[in-house]
């Protein structure tokens, strides 16, 4: 029997929302640690500015990576490394180095977890991460970044990128095509092609993290919120594997170099490879902010029939969130023998005052009408004028007959939605004593 195939890779996966865990074990621990964390948090502040002034004072090189790898120990950010595959690639990661000794890497590749893998590759390598949102400035350069000209153009910045690479004094580039951060789990992102342009050699770098008790990000935090996170737990374990050196074919497009090279990272990280993007991310990321946040009490199912009464309807809940129970309460001047708590259920899955008229009128959504408020079939007058075709059928008439060719159905649906429109227009003016303009729609 051949076991199942994997679930797909979605963004819900890729993607921590949340920075507690869901297990109560790990609360409890959690609740218990904090105490402790404040404290290490507070200490770690004050020490993160001398590790910060260290780092300005002493001079690039190997010398500077020790003592300030040392010092990040203390403010709880481990970093190891080691080289990937076993003993058969003994020789060739000999001929590698070999190579690397006559032609220094001119540029990483690595995988996007956190805000400060480049700081955590830097403490065991010399290497430089560009600005890639076009930001500059003091906040740039004290937290790692290279700031090169053009990061506002992808050909500008290309430019810019490979006239620093020819220079070979300069440090090797340090690159992450996934252009966004993720969970570091489940699967990477679809690699740009951009960083496979500046050189036909690059060398990949699987990174790994790990951290007690919390994720290691979450997608929608900031840098500092980050930070402060990693002051809180008590360490955070940076894993850097280091890949032997991959070189672009003759024919090879940069699409499938850049395809290959991700695929060799995910074998090593032990993660699937995806077709999303960093766009992906940001409409992800943008779906949940406008997610509704309401919550309404489910409609119970009606009462079997006892002597001709059922169960009275259910009453409506009062609704948290405003645009919800505006767009509610539009919906019920429309219709208004369908209860409040059944638009606000359809609303929050919709979040469009038309969408959910037309459940309604569709009979997608089942509903029970409102005490004392009259039908739709008594209620809704005849139309004139502008729309001849509803006057000689009503809007729950129609809705009892189901055509069988699309444009009927929707034709039936039009008239009825008029037919409700004009109704509900009628009432508005009743109310406010506005005078209806002739000829209006």
């Amino acid at each position: 029997m051949e076991p199942p195939p994997p679930p797909p890779v979605t963004p819900e996966r890729l993607f921590d929302s949340h920075r507690l865990p869901g297990e109560a074990l790990l609360r409890v621990s959690l609740l218990l640690y904090a105490p402790v964390g404040l404290c290490l948090l507070l200490l770690r502040l004050f020490l993160g500015l001398h590790v910060f002034l260290v780092s300005c004072a002493l001079p690039e090189g190997r010398p500077r990576r020790l003592v300030v790898r040392a010092m990040c120990a203390v403010l709880g950010l481990l970093v190891r490394q080691s080289h990937a595959g076993g003993q058969e690639e003994g020789q060739q990661r000999r001929r590698t180095r070999t190579t690397t000794r006559r032609r220094p890497p001119r540029v990483f590749i690595a995988n996007h977890v956190t805000p400060f893998d480049h700081n955590a590759l830097r403490l065991v390598a010399s290497c430089s991460a560009p600005v890639l949102n076009g930001s500059s400035g003091f906040l740039c350069w004290s937290r790692g970044f290279l700031e090169v000209g053009g990061a506002e153009n992808r050909t500008e910045l290309l430019e810019s990128l490979k006239a620093y690479s020819a220079q070979g004094d300069n440090p090797p580039l340090l690159l992450f095509p996934e252009e966004t951060t993720t969970n570091g789990r489940v699967g990477l992102l679809r690699f740009s092609t951009w960083p496979f342009s500046i050189m036909d050699t690059v060398h990949p770098v699987a990174l790994q993290v790990q951290r007690p008790f919390v994720a290691v990000s979450v997608a929608d935090a900031s840098w500092v919120t980050e930070l402060l996170w990693t002051f809180f737990v008590p360490f955070t374990i940076y894993q850097v594997r280091w890949l032997p050196a991959v070189c672009r074919a003759d024919e090879e497009t940069r699409e499938d170099f850049a395809h290959r090279v991700q695929e060799l990272l995910a074998v090593e990280l032990g993660m699937a490879t995806t077709r999303l993007t960093a766009a992906d991310k940001a409409e992800h990321l943008k779906r949940q902010r406008h997610r509704p946040s309401a919550f309404y009490a489910l409609p119970a199912p009606p009462a079997p029939l006892v002597d001709g009464a059922s169960q009275p309807p259910p009453r409506a809940v009062p609704v948290e969130d405003g645009p919800l129970l505006g767009m509610g309460q539009r919906v019920k001047e429309v219709l208004p023998h369908v209860p409040l708590a059944v638009i606000h259920k359809d609303l929050a899955q919709t979040n469009c005052v038309d969408a959910t008229i037309a459940n309604l009128l569709e009979g997608r959504v089942p509903f029970l009408p409102s005490e004392g408020e009259p039908e739709a079939s008594s209620t809704l007058p005849s139309v004139s004028g502008a729309h001849p075709s509803t006057a000689s059928s009503p809007a729950t008439a129609a809705a009892k007959v189901f055509a069988r060719s699309p444009e009927a159905r929707h034709l039936s649906l039009q008239e009825r939605k008029w037919a409700l429109y004009d109704y509900a227009r009628r009432k508005y003016t009743e109310k406010y004593g506005v005078a209806q303009r002739e000829g209006s729609p």
